[in-house]
C-alpha cells in the first residue's frame, strides 16, 4: 500500500510508472556461475529477470520496498538484487527511494535493511538516494492504511 501511494503521488507529480511485484515473477537466485560475465550479460537461467532487468536500466529512478523479515529485505528482493551482476554495470545514473514495513515500532530496526539497499546503491554508478519511508509498528495486512507513512509516500513520490 505504501508503493501504491508513492505510485500515485509520482502520477500527480506527472511521472510515468510502472509497480513491478517480485513476488509474482520467476526470478530464481544467482548461481554465482559467471556465464553472465562470458555471455555479453545473458543470464544461464531463464526466468523473468531479463525482462525486469532491462526495466532497472531504463528506469531514472528506482524504489525498493521491502518487509522487514528478520532485520533484512525479503528474499525475492534478495535475488533480484543479486541478479543485477549479468549487466551490473548498465544499472547507472539513478535515484533511488527505499520502503520498508516491519512490526518492531522502533524506526532503528530498519538499520540493517536500509543497508542492504544502501550496499546494492553503492555498487551503482550514480545512484543518488533521495528518500527513505518507514512504516513501523504494523503487522497485519492493511495497518498501514491509518499510519503517516501512507501521506509520507504519497508526498515523497508526488516530489520524484
Amino acid at each position: 500500500l505504501l508503493c501504491d501511494e508513492f505510485m500515485r503521488g509520482a502520477q500527480d507529480g506527472g511521472n510515468t510508472v510502472e509497480k513491478i511485484r517480485v513476488v509474482e515473477k520467476k526470478i530464481a537466485p544467482c548461481i554465482g556461475c559467471y556465464y553472465c560475465d562470458k555471455n555479453g550479460g545473458k543470464c544461464v537461467q531463464p526466468d523473468d529477470m531479463t525482462e525486469l532487468l532491462q526495466k532497472m536500466i531504463d528506469a531514472d529512478v528506482l524504489v525498493l520496498a521491502s518487509p522487514v523479515y528478520f532485520y533484512s529485505i525479503c528474499a525475492q528482493l534478495k535475488a533480484v538484487i543479486d541478479r543485477t551482476v549479468a549487466r551490473w554495470t548498465e544499472v547507472e545514473n539513478k535515484d533511488f527511494y527505499y520502503i520498508v514495513t516491519m512490526a518492531d515500532t522502533s524506526v532503528s530496526s530498519a538499520d540493517t535493511t536500509l543497508a542492504c539497499f544502501r550496499g546494492y546503491a553503492d555498487c551503482v554508478e550514480g545512484a543518488n538516494e533521495k528518500g527513505v519511508i518507514i512504516g513501523n509498528g504494523v503487522h497485519e495486512k492493511g495497518e498501514i492504511k491509518n499510519h503517516k507513512a501512507m501521506r509520507e509516500a504519497y508526498e515523497m513520490g508526488k516530489n520524484v
